[in-house]
């Protein structure tokens, strides 16, 4: 009996700020493909410096679905996730594109994937990139980038969710980031400016917290779904790149994660046996290669 060749999907996964919306750009702008968030926090309107959602310049012109495409005080629950998301693979792959899937939430993922239908595994074939950092080095990133969000207008962008006869637990109002502020903005109109700093600092450093343990939460599904549940999953250590600055970071992104990635996901394309098939010099400038050179190169 025949087999029933099945469509492939890529899945970018990994901690929070360990640059997965990078790398789906990147393998974007070089396989034709469309994006699908898995955050679900990211899903909601509003909030783009505080869920440090991905720009429209950062995009590239790559479509991307499910992002901030559901009303801030709704709920999208793990079920919403995976008929949309199907609904959106099913639409890409028909315009003959790859779909990839990329976010955080992977208790969403694991719903989607390994959901009791078999919906998913029945018609797609997977191909998971995971972007890992060393605990101490993402700590410290993430510890710099809230600090950024402060500075470009956190505090401002989260004040008007704020709302003292409302709860934590529903819609983007979950988002680290919101609850973190609630003492502050209770109190702030009361009090003097040096109660004031120190309330305010106490609302960083906790979302700092909170943001660490989240992505300690996300590393331990990871290995989970790798280790017990056998996902085939790829890892691309990243730590060098968040270690070195400029220049000198981008060629180590190019070197350890955008290179190794685009070869893996060109064998899974198109069905090469070993990476040696594939020309490293072919990506040499990955942001400028079209998806024309991949193709040739997965496949002489």
């Amino acid at each position: 009996m025949r087999q029933i060749q099945k469509e492939k999907v890529v899945l970018v996964m990994g901690a929070t700020g360990t640059g997965k919306s990078r790398l789906s750009i990147d393998l974007a702008t070089y396989f034709p493909s469309e994006i699908i968030n898995s955050d679900k926090i990211q899903v909601y309107e509003g909030l783009d410096i505080v869920t440090n959602k991905i720009s429209k310049e950062q995009q590239r012109g790559v479509p991307h679905h499910l992002l901030g495409t559901h009303k801030p005080n709704t709920e999208f629950t793990a079920t919403d996730f995976c008929d949309m998301s199907l609904a959106s693979i099913e639409s890409i792959t028909s315009r003959k594109r790859v779909p990839i899937i990329v976010g955080g939430s992977n208790s969403y993922l694991e719903a989607l994937i390994d959901d009791d239908d078999y919906r998913f595994r029945s018609r797609y074939d997977l191909c998971c990139l995971w972007m890992d950092v060393s605990i101490p080095t993402l700590h410290s990133y993430v510890a710099k980038r809230v600090d950024q969000m402060f500075e470009h207008g956190m505090v401002d962008e989260v004040r008007p969710f704020f709302n003292p006869n409302g709860g934590y637990s529903r819609g983007i109002r979950k988002a680290i980031g919101v609850p973190e502020f609630d003492e502050f903005f209770r109190r702030e109109a009361f009090l003097d400016e040096e109660t004031k700093q120190r309330l305010l600092e106490e609302a960083i450093n906790e979302m700092k917290a909170n943001t660490c343990k989240l992505g300690m939460k996300q590393l331990g599904r990871i290995h989970r779904l790798r280790n017990v549940k056998r996902w085939k999953i790829h890892r691309l250590d990243a730590t060098s790149v968040f270690r070195k600055h400029g220049q000198e970071a981008n060629e180590a992104w190019k070197k350890l994660v955008a290179e190794p990635s685009a070869m893996i996901v060109a064998n899974f394309l198109y069905n090469s046996n070993t990476t040696s098939s594939i020309t490293i010099n072919a990506f040499s400038d990955l942001r400028m290669l079209p998806s024309q050179s991949v193709i040739a190169a997965a496949t002489c």
